[in-house]
C-alpha cells in the first residue's frame, strides 16, 4: 500500500474505535426486561426501556451490533485481553463484561426478544445474524473462554438452524439466487450476497459460487461496475428489475468474491473497488442548511467519502461496505492501486465521521447514564459521543441536543471507525 502517513496511527484509530464501542454501549446497550445475562440495543434514544418494547423490532440492526462488538473484541486481543488479562485492556476500561461476552449476551437478548428463536421472516437479516455469530465463534475460539458447552451448542445450533433457512430460500426460482423474505417473491442482492459469503465461510464453496454466478448474470451492471438491488416477482407473474444501486449490497459481494478468491472472483472484486470509488462517493465538503433552516458547518477533512443513505435502515449501508472494504484493502491478491483505493475510502470516511463527532453534555445524558470516570484518573470524564449521519455534515447539525437518535446510525459510524482500525493494521 501506498505510505498513509498523513493519517492518525493504528493504535489511534484503535482508540478512536474505542470511543464509538464505548459510546454506542453506554447510550443504546440495556438488559432485556431487566433480565441478566442479557443486552440488547435501544432502537433510539432518548427513551425508556420500556418504550423500546413497543418499537418496531430491528432484527438486523442487532445482528450488526454484534458484529460490532466482535470487531472490538478482536482489537481487545490485540490488546492483551486473553485469560488473565488486566480489565484495562478492554474497550470499555473496568467494565465487567469483555466486548465477546456482551456480544454472547446481545445474543441472548436477540433470541428472547425474536420470540425464542432465531428464525426471522426475512433471510437477509438472518444472513446477517450468521455471519456476525460465526465471527464471534471465532473469537471465542481464540480467546479460549467460551468452547465450553453453553455456547458452543448455541452456535452449533445458530448455524443448523440458519443454514437450513437459506438453504430453503436459495431455489431455481427465477435462475437461482436467494428469496428476500418468506413471501418469497423477490430474489435480491441484500439476500443472496450475505447467504453466499456465509456459505464460503463454512465450507460450502459451490453453493458460494452458484449464488455469485446468479448475481453477475442477473444482476451486476457492467455499465457501472455495481449489483442492482434484485428482481421481483409480479401479480401477474411477471419479472420486475429493481435498478436501484445501494452501498451496502455491494459490501458482502465483495467479501464473498474475497473469501472464494480465484482469477474471475478476484478480477469482479477489482472491478467493484474501483466503481464503488467511482460511483458511490460524496463530495469531501458540503454546505448547506439543516432541516431547521440552519447552516451547517462543513466538516474539518478534504478527503473523499463514501455517501450515505440517510436513517433509519440506510443509517448502517455505508458502515456495511466500509467493512468489506477494509478486507479488500487488507488482501494481497488485489493490485497495490485497488488496495489503497479501498483503504482511502474507508479512512477518508472515518477521519470525517471522527472530525465531525460531537460531545454529549452531562445535561443532556441521552441515555440516563452519567458519565464515567476514566479508568486511573478519577478528576477526568469519559464522555459519550454521537456521530453524523452523513460524514460531510458534522454531528452538530445532524443531531443537535434534544434529537431522536436512532441505533443504526451510531452503528454505522462504529462500523467505519473499526474498519479505518483494520485497515491502517493493514502492511
Amino acid at each position: 500500500m501506498t505510505p498513509q502517513d498523513a493519517y492518525p496511527t493504528a493504535a489511534d484509530w484503535a482508540a478512536r474505535a474505542d470511543e464509538a464501542a464505548r459510546s454506542v454501549t453506554a447510550l443504546f446497550g440495556q438488559r432485556l426486561f431487566f433480565l441478566p445475562g442479557t443486552h440488547i440495543g435501544a432502537i433510539v434514544r432518548p427513551s425508556h426501556r420500556v418504550d423500546n418494547l413497543f418499537r418496531p423490532w430491528h432484527y438486523w440492526w442487532q445482528a450488526h451490533y454484534v458484529d460490532c462488538l466482535v470487531d472490538a473484541g478482536n482489537r481487545e486481543l490485540g490488546n492483551g485481553a486473553v485469560p488473565g488479562a488486566t480489565p484495562a485492556a478492554q474497550f470499555d476500561g473496568g467494565a465487567p463484561a469483555s466486548a465477546g461476552r456482551l456480544a454472547s449476551r446481545l445474543l441472548t437478548g436477540i433470541r428472547l426478544r425474536n420470540f425464542l428463536t432465531f428464525v426471522n421472516s426475512y433471510y437477509d437479516d438472518m444472513a446477517w445474524l450468521a455471519l456476525a455469530t460465526l465471527r464471534l465463534e471465532e473469537l471465542a475460539e481464540v480467546t479460549g473462554r467460551p468452547p465450553q458447552s453453553g455456547p458452543s451448542r448455541r452456535s452449533a445450533h445458530i448455524r443448523k438452524t440458519l443454514t437450513r433457512q437459506f438453504d430453503s430460500a436459495s431455489t431455481d426460482d427465477l435462475g437461482g439466487g436467494t428469496f428476500w423474505s418468506k413471501n418469497r417473491d423477490f430474489k435480491n442482492t441484500p439476500a443472496t450476497a450475505p447467504v453466499a459469503l456465509y456459505y464460503a465461510r463454512t465450507g460450502q464453496p459451490a453453493k458460494a459460487q452458484a449464488l455469485l454466478d446468479w448475481l453477475d448474470a442477473s444482476l451486476f451492471d457492467p455499465s457501472q461496475g455495481l449489483y442492482l438491488d434484485g428482481l421481483r416477482i409480479g401479480s401477474t407473474g411477471d419479472v420486475v428489475v429493481e435498478t436501484a444501486i445501494y452501498t451496502y449490497n455491494q459490501g458482502p459481494v465483495l467479501g464473498a468474491l474475497l473469501e472464494l478468491g480465484g482469477e474471475a472472483n478476484l478480477a469482479r472484486a477489482i472491478t467493484v473497488v474501483e466503481a464503488v470509488d467511482r460511483t458511490l462517493t460524496a463530495p469531501p465538503v458540503v454546505s448547506g442548511q439543516d432541516g431547521a433552516g440552519a447552516t451547517t458547518t462543513a466538516v474539518g477533512t478534504n478527503r473523499t467519502v463514501l455517501r450515505c443513505a440517510g436513517t433509519g435502515d440506510g443509517g448502517l449501508f455505508t458502515g456495511i461496505l466500509c467493512r468489506y472494504l477494509a478486507l479488500a484493502a487488507a488482501d494481497s491478491r488485489l493490485p497495490e492501486p485497488v488496495r489503497a483505493t479501498a483503504a482511502r475510502l474507508v479512512l477518508g470516511t472515518a477521519e470525517a465521521f471522527w472530525a465531525g463527532r460531537r460531545h454529549i453534555s452531562a445535561a443532556e445524558q441521552l441515555s440516563g447514564h452519567p458519565a464515567k470516570h476514566l479508568p486511573g484518573h478519577p478528576g477526568k470524564h469519559q464522555g459519550n459521543l454521537l456521530f453524523s449521519v452523513h460524514p460531510q455534515i458534522p454531528a452538530e447539525a445532524a443531531y443537535p441536543p434534544g434529537t431522536a437518535v436512532e441505533l443504526s446510525t451510531q452503528l454505522q459510524a462504529w462500523m467505519v471507525l473499526e474498519a479505518a482500525a483494520a485497515t491502517q493494521k493493514s502492511p
